[in-house]
């Protein structure tokens, strides 16, 4: 079971660690890039923002692309299709946690059979009447069977440890996505009132 354990183990160190840069920098990019593209739609520099969205990546970029290219909708369907498109990101945040689930589960009970095995074939030595030194075999064999155990509660509790820290990182990212569409939909929504209110008060030619 030593075998599968060690499978675990760099699956768990892999994801742990990509997943970890991938969600670190959607943070990180997505509130700087919100800020910016707020600024530059509060004075009327709709194309750049556009860019700027379309050239970083990430959730945030994406709600953002999304918010500047229907801008012209009514508040009600552009806030629709933000969600829209919330959902659609939001799946990719949660890529592969799935795989560390799986291992948290499965390496505590890998162990436990490993030292299942282990300590059966420790006990055969006791049947085997050729065993001269059945005592001293049988106590190393249970020693060795329960490494099996420590090493896949070992890896169940790291992993955990890891889970938690990448969930507590996706609602960050989530949190973030719904500020920056939030952000937003409050400056294209003040824009479109103080371009009706223009229309409105503009004098009319006869």
């Amino acid at each position: 079971m030593m075998w599968p354990l060690f499978v675990c183990a760099i699956l768990s160190v892999a994801v742990m660690i990509e997943r970890t840069v991938v969600l670190g920098r959607a943070a990180t990019s997505g509130q700087e890039l919100a800020e910016r593209v707020r600024l530059m739609l509060e004075q009327g520099q709709d194309k750049p923002a556009l860019e700027a969205s379309q050239q970083a990546g990430g959730p945030v970029a994406a709600l953002l692309a999304d918010a500047i290219r229907n801008r012209n909708l009514p508040y009600e369907k552009l806030e629709k299709k933000l969600e829209e498109r919330a959902l659609i990101e939001m799946p990719k945040l949660t890529e592969r946690l799935n795989i560390l689930d799986t291992i948290i589960t499965i390496s505590p009970l890998l162990g436990l059979l490993g030292t299942v095995t282990g300590m059966i074939a420790a006990f055969h030595i006791v049947g085997d009447p050729s065993a001269s030194n059945a005592p001293a075999a049988i106590t190393g064999g249970v020693a060795e069977a329960l490494i099996a155990t420590a090493t896949g509660l070992t890896i169940a509790i790291v992993t955990l440890v890891g889970y938690n820290y990448l969930g507590e990182k996706v609602k960050r990212v989530i949190a973030s996505m719904e500020l920056s569409s939030t952000q937003v939909l409050n400056v294209l929504a003040t824009r479109s009132e103080v371009s009706a209110l223009i229309h409105e008060t503009a004098p009319t030619r006869d």
